[in-house]
């Protein structure tokens, strides 16, 4: 709609250099919104929702990495969308095998069964269990993130073993609008000092 995709986080921020470049590649931007909603609708219909999730699952794991690379806040998020594409590219294997490089070998003389309660509980234990440990694990990831905001990021002194550290990435960052790579080399050197 002629605005930067998350406007207000500020272009200082990793990711808001990111979306301001891509905001200024034109139609581009405008191309990457029209498949994502397309995608949106196709997932909606039952009919088309293999196509869809076909073409989500890319999609969401690029911006799943792309939160990663730039320390977002909302990396769990992402990864819990990563899983479930990929647990709805799981319900369709039926559908999906016919396409996939290498096909599974099956005994014909292999009964089928129903699942069981065992392999219920084993899927859904499972399941609660990569969960934990996604937001246990995001939460240990990373020593400092730059935080959507400015405000959000000087937070982080409080609970910081080196707050003079954490000020001097905040203002690398916030103040001086340097690239992250160059804004966790100069924390480093601060915590050496």
């Amino acid at each position: 709609m002629g605005e930067r995709f998350a406007s207000g986080l500020p272009s200082n921020n990793p990711l808001g250099h990111y979306f301001d470049a891509l905001y200024l590649t034109g139609y581009h931007y405008t191309f990457i919104g029209i498949v994502q909603v397309l995608t949106a609708i196709l997932l909606l219909i039952p009919r088309t929702s293999l196509l869809g999730i076909l073409m989500y699952f890319p999609i969401i794991v690029n911006i799943c990495v792309l939160t990663y690379a730039t320390r977002f806040n909302g990396t769990r998020l992402n990864t819990m969308m990563v899983l479930a594409s990929l647990f709805l590219l799981i319900w369709n294997y039926d559908r999906l095998k016919q396409i996939l490089p290498f096909q599974p070998q099956t005994d014909s003389r292999v009964l089928k069964k129903p699942l069981n309660k065992r392999i219920r509980l084993l899927f859904f234990g499972g399941s609660i269990t990569v969960l934990a440990f996604i937001i246990i694990g995001t939460s240990y990831l990373y020593e400092i993130v730059p935080g959507n905001s400015e405000a959000e990021c000087r937070n982080q002194y409080a609970s910081s073993q080196n707050p003079a550290a954490c000020e001097v990435f905040c203002d690398c960052i916030y103040k001086q609008g340097k690239s992250l790579d160059s804004c966790l080399a100069a924390f480093e050197k601060a915590k050496e000092k």
